[in-house]
């Protein structure tokens, strides 16, 4: 099972443990398979200096089972390129996709989150705007929600920043079974704040 983690310029590194909990993951399934896609394959520079190097573009990408587009101050390019929001639209026409943070901005700015739920990133620093405040208005037809993560079937959106892990592992859960995903919460010793999470924070599932 491939799953693809979109990155570009500016994506915050924390992010990254969509990576971290896939790998994490393959102790109990090593039928997961993970790669990362970019813009361009190669050299991705992410917010604060930190560099790594994307396995494909998105015209070279594989078929993935699910793709998970992180997010980060990047995510207005990203919005605005018309390569990317294609991408993504491919990607939703044929196989699941999922955000993580203001990656969710992205997914809004292709249409793909049109007339459904979702979620973004919520806290900020002042002066900055809430993500979830510019989903609100700039895309009216989302019917956006603070939640930990919303998910339709074919979309999942997640809130911000560590929320990406629960997210991950919430697709862990639905794609490879709940066993999997509480045994990775267990060996990354994350499985008291996942489960405080779910209890305070709950995901809005709309197809199950």
């Amino acid at each position: 099972m491939r799953f693809g983690i979109f990155i570009y310029d500016g994506v915050e590194p924390i992010d990254l443990a969509t990576f971290g909990v896939l790998s994490m993951a393959r102790r109990i399934a090593p039928e997961i398979a993970i790669c990362t896609i970019a813009p361009r394959a190669g050299p991705v520079a992410l917010a604060n200096g930190l560099k790594v190097t994307a396995d494909f573009g998105i015209d070279d990408a594989p078929p993935c089972d699910l793709v998970i587009v992180t997010g980060g101050p990047g995510w207005t390019v990203q919005a605005q390129a018309p390569s990317t929001l294609d991408y993504i639209r491919r990607v939703h026409a044929s196989h699941r996709i999922a955000s993580v943070c203001t990656g969710g901005m992205i997914l809004a700015a292709s249409g793909i989150l049109d007339d459904g739920p979702a979620t973004t990133k919520r806290e900020v620093v002042p002066p900055e705007t809430a993500p979830i405040e510019v989903m609100r208005a700039t895309y009216p037809r989302i019917d956006v929600r603070e939640t930990m993560l919303v998910d339709t079937g074919t979309v999942v959106t997640g809130g911000g920043v560590s929320l990406c892990i629960d997210t991950t592992l919430h697709l862990i859960a639905g794609m490879l079974g709940e066993h999997v995903a509480d045994e990775t919460a267990r060996i990354m010793e994350y499985q008291r704040a996942w489960r405080a999470n779910r209890e305070e924070f709950a995901p809005v599932l709309t197809v199950r």
